[in-house]
C-alpha cells in the first residue's frame, strides 16, 4: 500500500506551514538529528522588523492578488474579447475565463511538490516569471485569432498554480504557529477581493484604449514583481531529505503516474463541461472526453490508494471532515465563480453598463473584503473554524438569493450592492476556515498537502462552476439571443448558484453539528474517565 512513505517527503512544502518542515521528516530518516533541528528552528519572519515584515508579507499576499487579477481583468472585458474575434455564440465566451483557472486548480498540487524538492522561494519566482510571459502573448493574441488567445489564458493560469502554494508554505515556514501566522493568512485570503478589483478596473481603463494593454500592462508589473520578490523574501531553509536527493529520486517523488492520470482527469472533466456550454452536448467528442475524464479519475485514485510509494495526493489521509471541507469549499467558490462572472454579464448585456462602470459596481468588496479578512483573523482561535465556515456559506447563499431576483434595470443600491457587500465575506472566511480545518483533521504528517488540496478546488471549482451553469444557461435558452430568452438563460445560471450555495450551507450546518457531537462526546468520556 502506498501508505508507507506518504508523509514524509510529502510535508515538505506545507508541512512546514505548520511550523514543522524538518521534524515531520525526521520521524523516518534521522530522528535525532533532524529532531533536534526541527527544535532549532528559526522562523525567520519572527525575527525581522516590523517595516521588514510588511513587505515580505505584502509580496506574498502578491500571489493571491496577481491570481484573482488575472481572473478580473478578462470577466469584464470578455465581451469586447469576443467581439474582436466575431464570437457570436455567447456561451464559448466561457472558455475566456474558465480556461484560468482550470490550470490554477489542476497544476497546484504539483507545483506544491516541486517547491518541496526545489525551493519554495525559487518557485515561486519562477511562477511570476512564468506568468508575466504567458499574460504578455495573452495581449499578443489580438494579431492572431481566439484560439491563441485562450491556450495563452490557459497557459497564463500556471503562473499562479506555482505561486499560491509556494507562498503558502513561505508563510508556514516564515511564522511560528499563532495569532500572527493566522493573521498573515488572513491577509492572503484578503487580497482576493482586492485583486478582482484591479483586475476589472484595469480591465474597464485599458478597454476605452485598446483592451490588450489590460494583458501587456499586467506583464510588466508581473515582471517587475519577480525581481523583487528575490529580494523582498527572506532565504528559506530546505529540508534535510529533499536535498540529499538526486536528479532521479526527485523525479519519482513528484509522482508521474499520479500527476499524469489526475492531470487528464481534470482537463477533461473540465474541458468536456466548458465545451458543452458553447456546442452542446449533441457533440460526441464532448461526451467521449467526459468518458474518459471520468475514466482516467479511476485509474488516479488506484494509482494513489495502491501504487505510488509516494501520493501526490495521499487519499490515506482523508476522513469525513476532509469530506465536508472539501465540499463546502468546492461549493462556495463555484457559487463565486458563477456570481462574478453572470451577476456581470446580467448588468452588461441587459442594462447596458459599461466595463468601466461595472469595476465601479464591484467595487465595495475592497473595504468589505478587508473588513472581512480582518474579523477572521482575530476569530480564528477565539471561535470554532467550523462557525467561521458556517458564516462563510450563508453568506454565499444571501448573495446569491439577492442576485436571482434582482429585477432587471434596478437601480445599483439595490441587490447588487448588498450582494457585493455579503457575498465578498464568505470568500474571506471559507478559504482559510477550510485550511485551519484541514490541518485539524488530518495527522502531522499530512499536514503538507493542506493549502495546497484546498486551493485546487477552490479554482477548479471556479472553473467546472462555469462549465455547470452555462449548460444550465444554454438548455433554458434554448439557443436564442433574444433579449427575454437571454434573460430566463441567466436566471436558470443564477438560480442553479442558489441551489449549490444551499447545498454548501447544509453541509457545513451538518458539519458543525458533527464537531459539536464529537465535543460533547470526549467531554463525556473525560468525565467517565475522572
Amino acid at each position: 500500500m502506498a501508505e508507507t512513505n506518504k508523509g514524509s517527503q510529502n510535508s515538505g512544502s506545507d508541512s512546514s506551514q505548520e511550523g514543522l518542515p524538518q521534524g515531520i521528516l525526521s520521524d523516518e530518516k534521522t530522528p535525532n538529528l533532524d529532531n533536534e533541528k526541527a527544535d532549532e528552528h528559526v522562523y525567520i519572519a519572527d525575527t525581522l522588523p516590523l517595516s521588514r515584515q510588511l513587505i515580505f508579507i505584502a509580496t506574498i499576499c502578491s500571489a493571491m492578488f496577481t491570481n484573482q487579477l488575472g481572473l478580473g481583468q478578462t470577466m469584464d472585458i470578455v465581451r469586447v474579447v469576443g467581439d474582436w474575434y466575431g464570437i457570436t455564440n455567447t456561451n464559448e465566451l466561457n472558455w475566456l475565463a474558465a480556461g484560468f483557472s482550470l490550470t490554477i486548480g489542476t497544476f497546484v498540487l504539483i507545483a506544491g511538490r516541486l517547491g518541496d524538492d526545489f525551493g519554495h522561494k525559487k518557485l515561486f519566482i519562477i511562477g511570476m516569471g512564468w506568468y508575466a510571459l504567458w499574460t504578455l502573448i495573452t495581449g499578443l493574441a489580438v494579431y492572431s485569432d481566439q484560439v491563441l488567445f485562450i491556450f495563452a489564458r490557459v497557459f497564463q493560469g500556471m503562473g499562479p498554480a506555482v505561486t499560491l502554494p509556494n507562498a503558502i508554505a513561505i508563510l508556514g515556514q516564515s511564522y511560528s504557529p499563532g495569532p500572527r501566522k493566522n493573521m498573515a493568512i488572513a491577509f492572503f485570503a484578503g487580497s482576493a477581493p482586492i485583486g478582482a478589483i484591479v483586475g476589472f478596473a484595469t480591465g474597464g481603463l485599458f478597454a476605452l484604449a485598446w483592451w490588450p494593454w489590460v494583458y501587456w500592462s499586467a506583464a510588466i508589473g508581473l515582471a517587475c514583481l519577480g525581481v523583487f520578490s528575490a529580494w523582498a523574501i527572506p532565504p528559506q531553509p530546505r529540508n534535510d531529505v529533499s536535498r540529499n536527493l538526486t536528479m532521479r529520486q526527485k523525479i519519482v517523488h513528484l509522482d508521474p503516474p499520479g500527476c499524469f492520470t489526475g492531470v487528464a482527469a481534470l482537463v477533461l472533466f473540465n474541458f468536456s463541461w466548458n465545451q458543452a456550454a458553447g456546442v452542446g452536448w449533441e457533440q460526441p467528442y464532448v461526451y467521449v472526453c467526459l468518458i474518459l475524464g471520468c475514466l482516467f479519475g479511476v485509474a488516479f485514485f488506484y494509482v494513489e490508494v495502491y501504487w505510488s510509494e509516494d501520493p501526490i495526493l495521499p487519499l490515506a489521509a482523508f476522513n469525513a471532515d476532509i469530506a465536508f471541507v472539501l465540499g463546502c469549499t468546492a461549493c462556495g467558490w463555484a457559487t463565486f465563480g458563477i456570481w462574478v462572472y453572470y451577476a456581470g454579464t446580467f448588468v452588461m448585456e441587459l442594462n447596458q453598463v459599461s466595463p468601466l462602470l461595472l469595476a465601479a459596481w464591484y467595487s465595495p468588496v475592497i473595504p468589505a473584503g478587508l473588513c472581512a479578512a480582518l474579523a477572521v483573523g482575530r476569530l480564528l482561535g477565539r471561535v470554532s473554524a467550523a462557525w467561521v465556515m458556517v458564516i462563510g456559506m450563508l453568506a454565499y447563499l444571501l448573495g446569491s438569493i439577492l442576485i436571482a431576483t434582482m429585477p432587471t434595470h434596478q437601480i445599483y443600491w439595490g441587490n447588487f450592492f448588498f450582494s457585493v457587500l455579503i457575498i465578498c465575506i464568505g470568500m474571506d472566511s471559507s478559504f482559510p476556515a477550510a485550511t485551519i480545518i484541514f490541518s485539524d483533521a488530518v495527522e502531522p504528517k499530512y499536514q503538507g498537502i493542506g493549502a495546497s488540496v484546498v486551493m485546487t478546488v477552490v479554482n477548479y471549482s471556479i472553473s467546472i462552476g462555469l462549465g455547470f451553469a452555462g449548460t444550465v444557461e444554454r438548455e433554458v435558452k434554448k439557443g436564442s439571443d433574444t433579449y427575454d430568452d437571454k434573460k430566463r438563460g441567466y436566471r436558470g445560471a443564477f438560480y442553479f448558484e442558489v441551489g449549490l450555495s444551499g447545498l454548501g450551507f447544509v453541509m457545513s450546518l451538518l458539519f458543525l453539528v458533527k464537531e459539536y457531537l464529537r465535543k460533547r462526546a470526549k467531554a463525556h468520556e473525560k468525565v467517565e474517565s475522572a
